[in-house]
């Protein structure tokens, strides 16, 4: 046996394992749950929990095209410090993923990372909500989610026609909901802070609008859509609604929103702008309320570099934030420190179901499954640094935050590919 992982606390949403054990490790796969005794390593994980390999379906790798920002080996490098052994790209590149030259380019580049690095591609060609792109030759690319991300469709009939194709050759829809002319160079949560810096808001409505534009044409052809980075509480009620009546609606939400409100742009500190933006209290307990009851699937990061010159000026700086290497400690510091959720439903929410929502196989902490695990230790305490970051953009959201919780060892395929250096 090649490793073993002793008096580990295994917590698997799928196989329903949940406890103190020994996990045994050799070929690429699990080969013994319990009672490991030789290896050609043992590491003692006592006081550490493994769940299954974290999934991020939502990442901006800038790769191709914007690598001084980030590409796909730093940008696997950064999720393989936060525990994560799955990411799903976004396309908004330059050029944008849209055909089978630049598809087989980041596929064959996310090869050489070490962990499971897949993409989505564009809804219409070139981002330009002109036209549908190939749908068939996606599928023959291993392509299974699509995306303008970054906007919207702007044609509601064009969306409609993507849905009803996209469903079709069973391809999961991802939508960014909003709507740029309501934003109209909004940067940030339109309300009582922004009046009083004085600066151009983002309306909820266009986020609330566009998510309920999107369920209404899925709920028409009979698909699926997923709402990406959910921060309303009108689009919390909106989802929650649509599910109830049996609409095939899944939804996705960042750490920040559910941890940091509009206040924090009182320092016209650009690190703490992204899209959809901070918003308020009543929105931050909304989206808090609806992954603890299950309206919103998934947490993800929506890992978004920008460099340091490019958010100096809080006016002009593009939105976007890192989070790749911070996402589960935030989530164990706000909900499981905060006695709101078990380490199991963050497996669930960060492990199995991204997974579920794109038609993944699931990844379980069970013999004979592939070796794809998370270890942390739930109680150590540090502090963000970002220049300790493996991405090369350090725009973190949580800059100087103190965490309960941190990543130890990340293993894919039986490797392990990530340890702390504090060990």
């Amino acid at each position: 046996m090649e490793l073993i992982l002793k008096n580990i606390h295994a917590a698997d949403p799928v196989s329903g394992l949940d406890e103190v054990t020994d996990i045994g490790i050799d070929g690429g796969k699990i080969v013994r749950i319990g009672g490991c005794d030789i290896a050609d390593r043992v590491i003692d994980c006592t006081g550490l929990y493994a769940v299954p390999g974290l999934f991020d379906m939502h990442v901006h790798f800038r790769d191709p095209g914007l690598t001084h920002k980030e590409d796909i080996l730093t940008g696997a490098a950064a999720a393989k410090a936060g525990g994560v052994t799955g990411v799903l790209m976004m396309p908004n590149t330059k050029p944008p993923i849209d055909n089978a030259d630049t598809i087989n380019y980041v596929l064959e580049k996310g090869r050489q990372t070490g962990i499971n690095v897949y993409t989505s591609a564009c809804i219409t060609k070139g981002m330009e909500s002109r036209e549908l792109c190939d749908y068939d030759e996606y599928k023959k690319l291993g392509i299974f989610a699509i995306t303008d991300d970054g906007k919207p469709v702007v044609s509601a009939e064009l969306m409609r026609q993507a849905l009803e194709k996209a469903a079709e050759k069973g391809l999961t829809v991802c939508s960014h909901c909003e709507d740029l002319e309501i934003i109209n160079g909004g940067i940030m949560n339109k309300g009582e802070v922004s009046k009083e810096l004085n600066v151009p808001g983002m309306d909820r409505a266009s986020e609330d609008y566009i998510t309920a534009r999107e369920i209404a044409l899925a709920a028409t052809v009979g698909a699926h859509i997923h709402i990406c980075h959910v921060s309303t509480r009108g689009s919390v009620n909106i989802i929650r609604a649509a599910k109830g009546y049996g609409v095939n609606v899944t939804c996705e939400t960042a750490p920040h929103y559910f941890t940091y409100t509009d206040e924090k742009l009182r320092s016209r500190d650009a690190w703490y702008r992204m899209s959809p933006p901070l918003r308020t209290e009543d929105d931050r307990q909304a989206i808090e309320e609806a992954l603890l009851d299950g309206t919103i699937d998934c947490i993800i990061t929506d890992h978004a570099p920008h460099t340091a010159e490019e958010k100096a000026d809080f006016l002009k700086a593009p939105n976007g934030v890192v989070g790749l290497e911070t996402s589960l400690a935030a989530t164990l510091t706000q909900l499981y420190h905060g006695g709101k959720c078990s380490i199991m439903d963050i497996a669930r929410f960060m492990s199995q179901n991204p997974r579920r929502v794109l038609g993944l196989p699931e990844v379980s902490i069970t013999e004979g499954a592939a070796a794809e695990l998370c270890i942390f230790d739930p109680e150590e305490e540090w502090t963000v640094d970002p220049e300790k970051l493996h991405s090369k953009s350090k725009n973190t959201v949580f800059n100087g935050e103190r965490f309960r919780g941190r990543v130890k060892y990340t293993i894919c395929n039986g490797k392990i590919v990530y340890t702390d250096e504090s060990i």
